[in-house]
Order: structure tokens, then sequence, then C-alpha cells
């Protein structure tokens, strides 16, 4: 379980991500969702919860950059 939580939790980030129409806005939603979810995926496996919500936040960034809105359409 402790495994597939991470795994779970940012493909969840990742697929969330593309809220937004420019791409600043979805680089920023992208940033607020994976620091939460880094943060409480963190805290669930009990590492360090300040990486974990830094990481997340990076990696949420990066993905809300980089994904187009028309490629993940959650209207």
């Amino acid at each position: 379980m402790k495994a597939i939580l991470p795994v779970l939790l940012l493909t969840a980030a990742i697929s969330l991500s593309a809220c937004g129409n420019t791409q600043g806005e979805r680089a920023l939603s992208g940033a607020g969702i994976g620091a939460a979810t880094g943060a409480v995926g963190t805290a669930l496996v009990g590492g360090h919860v300040i990486a974990g919500t830094a990481i997340g936040a990076g990696v949420g960034a990066i993905a809300g950059a980089v994904t187009d809105e028309s490629e993940i359409d959650l209207d």
C-alpha cells in the first residue's frame, strides 16, 4: 500500500494540473494541486512533509505548464 499511494497521488495531481485556460493558470493550479498532493502523500507514508510539498509543487507546476488545455478537458 505504501508503494502504490505516491504513484496514485502523483497521477491524480498530473491529471488535474491542466485546470486553467492559459499556460500560467495551468502551472499555478498544477503547483497548488501538486503541493497538496505531495504534503498529504508524504504525511501518509511517513516522509518529510516539506520536501514532499516542494517536490509536488514543482512536478505539478511543470505538468500544468506543459499540458495544453485541449489535452485534458474537465468541463
